[in-house]
């Protein structure tokens, strides 16, 4: 492929879908929203390959199937290809970029959809993990109402932890990167919009439905795929749309850890460092030292838990880690 094709914009969103002939519900399963988190691609493919052959059968309702979100980032093997899509993704009425063209198909297919299931992966090593939604509430972030359905639906995807407090986390180093300067740019201009942090789940709970991101794990790793296709399966025979008889079920017996996102840390320099290779899930003390700045400060961890998404290359203005500590919710 020469680097004109290689770099040219994809002109279409590549989108399948199968309607059972009886009523049920409508699940949207979806991968590579950032281009180089391919665990899920694959996966869908199998699953597909099940339906079209017929040793998976559509009992009710209506699944459908994204398996490239973003097909310009995933030919350009890379995250983003303009811009991350999964950060201010809404209805974009004049278009600024690829993903913004992107958005405007995907948040028409989300809407179409009660529930969602979107396949990710990650940077560092760590273990695969699901990400949950807010709790009930009638706040101004993220009202909600599919608490338990939600609660559902990351036990029944097979993963030994969960991970809640995203969005409210998210907002929290929003504000803080709001108060810098900016550059002036359009990139950073979105990083201190308020709707920066609304990605794909973010924007299902915005249409009434519900969702849940999981993480397969390192973007590398060689059993993300099966953790994606295990969790499609699982999710379809949790909605009834498949029978438990086809599926290797999750024990509902495992132990699952699970916890609360309550801080984001950006990195500020490109000489800021960590003090070692953290994995995603590492366990961290409190006043135990994560990294340093590149004007010797030290980074301390506030409480004891564990880091989540350690970025060895974030950029300077982004997400540099995470910390999280145990919840208190009970999930049922």
């Amino acid at each position: 492929m020469s680097d004109s094709a290689a770099t040219a914009h994809p002109t279409h969103l590549r989108i399948h879908q199968f309607a059972g002939l009886k009523p049920g519900p409508r699940l949207l399963v979806s991968a590579a929203v950032h281009g180089n988190e391919v665990a899920g691609v694959g996966a869908i493919q199998r699953v597909m390959a099940m339906l079209d052959d017929g040793s998976l059968t559509l009992l009710k309702g209506t699944l459908t199937m994204i398996p490239i979100v973003n097909p310009l980032a995933h030919r350009l093997q890379r995250r983003e290809g303009e811009r991350n899509l999964n950060r201010n993704l809404r209805v974009n009425p004049i278009p600024q970029d690829f993903e913004d063209r992107i958005a405007n198909q995907l948040c028409r297919w989300i809407a179409q959809n009660d529930v969602m299931l979107d396949l990710h992966s990650f940077n560092n090593p760590g273990p695969a993990f699901a990400m949950l939604g807010p709790r009930d509430n009638d706040g101004d972030l993220e009202p909600f109402r599919h608490q338990a359905a939600e609660s559902a639906l990351a036990l029944a995807v097979g993963t030994g932890r969960i991970v809640e407090g995203w969005l409210s986390t998210y907002a929290l180093g929003l504000k803080r990167r709001a108060e810098k300067a900016g550059d002036g740019s359009r990139k950073m201009a979105l990083q201190q919009d308020p709707h920066y942090g609304v990605g794909t789940t973010e924007y299902m709970r915005s249409t009434g439905g519900y969702c849940i991101t999981l993480e397969c794990g390192q973007h590398a790793d060689p059993q993300g795929p099966e953790v994606a296709f295990k969790a499609i399966l699982r999710t379809l025979v949790l909605l009834g749309m498949v029978a438990p008889a086809s599926v290797d079920l999750a024990d509902p017996k495992r132990p699952v850890e699970l916890l609360q996102l309550y801080e984001v840390i950006d990195r500020e320099s490109p000489d800021d460092r960590f003090e070692r290779a953290w994995a995603s899930f590492d366990a961290v003390a409190e006043g135990e030292r994560i990294g340093t700045r590149a004007d010797g400060t030290p980074v301390l961890a506030p409480f004891g838990g564990r880091i989540v998404f350690p970025n060895n290359n974030a950029e300077p203005g982004h997400e540099w880690f995470y910390l999280a500590k145990p919840s208190d919710r009970v999930l049922t």
